[in-house]
């Protein structure tokens, strides 16, 4: 009988940490971005909020907002300083601009090309779409939320507003931000995607 015992106290144990160490998320951008988040070498946490930290708060995942937008590329946009949240400036300029219809309204956004990012391996083809909406400074973070894309082949590009992160600022002031132009502002709310950090 006590080994019984013994065997089920073994099997809780193991089952318990085996759920600790599940990872959350509804999708799998979710369960990506909160593995990142986990693991001490790749998370922009501090140390005493990663210890404690189970997963992100996201809102919930919504296919209206998984948009198809024309994008009209400026080959001949100039390179510009986009200002961070520190004193450190980003060599960007206007790869093109995006086009989409989001729940019957037209909007339009630029998405940006570093200058930086181009040279380093795995990055050549890198956008990054920064975006402010009418979520800021209440459900999401104030500063506004980015989106990675990859140059496209033809004249149309996926967003997929679902996957919509925080600056790495949003968690730790030591990073260093590019602040979002204020040219991306969405007038709607963009209610998908990761909701600002320590807010329930």
């Amino acid at each position: 009988m006590r080994k019984i015992v013994f065997l089920l106290a073994v099997l809780v144990s193991f089952l318990s940490c085996s759920q600790k160490r599940a990872i959350k998320g509804d999708t799998e951008f979710q369960r990506e971005l909160n593995a990142e988040y986990k693991d001490a070498s790749t998370s922009p946490l501090k140390d005493k909020d990663r210890k404690h930290f189970e997963g992100l708060d996201f809102f919930k995942f919504d296919s209206t907002y998984v948009v198809q937008a024309t994008l009209k590329r400026t080959p001949d946009s100039k390179w510009f300083k986009m200002k961070t949240t520190t004193d450190r400036v980003s060599n960007e300029r206007v790869f093109g601009v995006l086009s989409f219809e989001l729940k019957g309204k037209f909007y339009q956004l630029n998405v940006y090309q570093g200058q930086d990012l181009m040279e380093k391996e795995g990055f050549e083809d890198y956008l990054f779409l920064p975006f402010l909406d009418e979520t800021n400074g209440l459900e999401s973070y104030g500063g506004g939320r980015y989106i990675d894309l990859r140059i496209p082949n033809i004249d149309t590009i996926e967003i997929d507003f679902n996957k919509a992160y925080n600056p790495y600022c949003a968690y730790n002031d030591k990073y260093s931000c590019p602040i979002v132009p204020r040219e991306n502002y969405l007038k709607t709310r963009i209610e998908v995607g990761v909701k600002a950090f320590g807010k329930h």
